[in-house]
């Protein structure tokens, strides 16, 4: 059974930046980011593709998010810029340990974080 521990987040004022960082305690084919907001569904945040690196962003994501490896093996960090009161959630680390290309499905992906709180708030 894969672990993910995950930190970071916290309580953040809007148009601040935090970042959340995942380690995985095997190797996998591709990490993502996954978010649930309150009262709503899990929504895919950021996928990074493990041996060529291909990283891929939402819609509401791209170009406030970046997706990278970590400095620890097999591990992630999303750093997150000019936060709004509606990036609040918690957000899920995932883990995929093989496939066929890319995913932003949470099907895809084999085992979970605990998840983290973010809050943007005044």
């Amino acid at each position: 059974q894969v672990q993910l521990v995950e930190s970071g987040g916290g309580l953040v004022q809007p148009g601040d930046s935090l970042r959340l960082s995942c380690a995985a305690s095997a190797v996998p084919y591709g990490m993502a980011w996954f978010r649930q907001a309150p009262g709503k569904e899990r929504e895919w945040v950021s996928t990074i593709s493990w041996v060529a690196e291909g990283k891929y962003y939402g819609d509401d994501f791209r170009g406030r998010f970046t997706m990278s490896k970590g400095d620890a093996q097999n591990s992630i960090t999303l750093q997150m810029t000019n936060l709004r009161p509606a990036d609040t959630g918690v957000y899920y680390c995932a883990f995929r340990s093989k496939g066929w290309g890319p995913s932003n499905s949470a099907a895809d992906y084999d085992a979970w974080g605990q998840g983290i709180q973010v809050t943007v708030s005044r």
